[in-house]
């Protein structure tokens, strides 16, 4: 089977840089997954999990605002952050939730409600691949 090569910049460096079998990313319009010879096109990546195939091995990351980039068997994600389960605390994830939670649900006039949901949607990401 080919495989594709994938690369994952943040501003900090390149977070990943390896050859997989196949990947899901969570983009703006929904979850997708990019195979061998996928067809080209450029994406907006949304908060959530990233789920990378590697030699028969699930590998999930969490990740933040960024975008994606496929072109023949090339992936580019450039994100603001993306996280293994080893780096993430799952205390203050879940704590990030409640309050998030707490910010969406107050029914207060002046809460950026579209900050909020990033918030939740983070929390969330970060939950799940600990799970």
């Amino acid at each position: 089977m080919d495989k594709i090569h994938i690369e994952i910049i943040q501003p900090r460096g390149k977070k990943l840089d390896a050859m997989i079998d196949s990947v899901i990313i969570p983009g703006s319009e929904g979850d997708f997954e990019v195979l061998p010879d996928h067809t080209p096109f450029i994406t907006k990546v949304r908060p959530g999990v990233l789920l990378i195939t590697k030699e028969g091995q699930l590998v999930k990351f969490a990740i933040h605002d960024g975008f994606v980039t496929v072109e023949g068997n090339h992936i580019i994600i450039i994100s603001e952050r993306v996280e293994t389960k080893n780096e993430i605390d799952l205390a203050r994830a879940e704590a990030a939730k409640e309050r998030a939670e707490k910010r969406i649900y107050s029914g207060d006039k002046d809460i950026d409600y579209r900050r909020a949901s990033i918030a939740l949607h983070r929390a969330i990401a970060r939950i799940h691949i600990n799970s």
